[in-house]
């Protein structure tokens, strides 16, 4: 599935594929990891990683949820951009996870991901 241009929540909203196949279990950091790294006990593969992964940017003046795609081959996009979320749970979340900044990304918190589930449908 390829898109030419960043999706809304509503247009995500449409897309069964990816809401089922978001990965909460992930954060920007895990994505950027290298594939292989060499060890004490040498040579280490990451597992593979492939989903939909939320994350907030703080790079512009405000903070922006965004959604990316990652591929088995490492291949990543920006899939949407979230707009409706209410700022202050973005800012909350991004004090909250300053110890996990990755390049001025900032994984989600809970609270974050429960205003995403409600909004996509997610159990």
């Amino acid at each position: 599935m390829m898109f030419n241009n960043v999706l809304s929540l509503d247009e995500i909203k449409k897309e069964p594929f990816v809401i089922e196949n978001i990965r909460w279990d992930l954060e920007p950091k895990d994505l950027m990891e290298p594939r292989q790294k060499i060890t004490g006990e040498g040579v280490q593969t990451r597992d593979t990683i492939k989903g939909y992964v939320f994350y907030i940017d703080t790079m512009a003046e405000r903070p922006i949820l965004f959604l990316m795609r990652h591929t088995a081959a490492d291949y990543a996009e920006t899939l949407a951009q979230i707009d409706e979320i209410p700022q202050e749970l973005l800012a909350e979340a991004v004090e909250e996870n300053k110890a996990k900044a990755y390049f001025g990304m900032y994984p989600v918190n809970k609270k974050v991901e429960a205003w995403l589930k409600k909004e996509l449908g997610v159990l």
